[in-house]
């Protein structure tokens, strides 16, 4: 059965506390509840095109680890990046030690061709660890050099409206846009219980 991955997000000022919701998994209170950038993202993994990162990225998501991080790097018509537990862009580590190997197949097979395409973050070859990253547009400059491990299922319009937050001139939201609950789903949608 296929394995998914909900991303619950919510956009919140430094001075604002906001409360989850635990009656509804999907919807969470804040004050800045109107605010577009505040939703769920499901993302389909590729199980067979990436097995390692996938493990890694499910087994962190069942873990918590992604819960309150923030999307910290966000360019317009390229990509939002989060995973980060340190939020600076610098940390996060795999359930395999600090970093493991990137998982591409040559001749490529997946391709960042369009908004939507679920990958790795690194720091070069065989740098991965937690940190990933959601394309706004195609960026065919990565194919290659990014393990490609899934794709938004549902949620997209959250993406684009995450690609639009104001950032400031190192690319980060003026406002944390934050990872909520990342939580693993069956294809029925339902939450897997952990």
């Amino acid at each position: 059965m296929a394995k998914e991955v909900a991303l619950d997000t919510s956009m919140v000022s430094p001075h604002t506390q906001y409360h989850p919701c635990f009656s509804s998994p999907l919807r969470f209170q804040t004050d800045q509840s109107h605010h577009p950038a505040q939703g769920t993202i499901t993302v389909e993994l590729y199980t067979s095109h990436a097995p390692k990162t996938c493990a890694n990225f499910e087994t962190l998501a069942q873990r918590g680890y992604y819960n309150e991080t923030v999307f910290h790097r966000i360019i317009p018509d390229f990509m939002i990046q989060g995973g980060d537990p340190t939020g600076t862009g610098r940390g996060g580590t795999s359930i395999y030690g600090d970093k493991f190997a990137d998982e591409i197949a040559r001749p490529l097979q997946l391709k960042h061709t369009g908004a939507g395409i679920l990958s790795m973050a690194n720091a070069g070859p065989d740098t991965n660890g937690s940190q990933f990253f959601i394309t706004l547009a195609p960026t065919p400059w990565l194919d290659g050099k990014h393990t490609i491990f899934g794709r938004v299922k549902g949620g997209m319009g959250v993406v684009r409206r995450l690609g639009l937050v104001e950032t400031d001139s190192e690319d980060r939201p003026v406002q944390e846009v934050k990872i909520v609950r990342a939580r693993v789903v069956e294809a029925s949608g339902e939450a897997e219980e952990s």
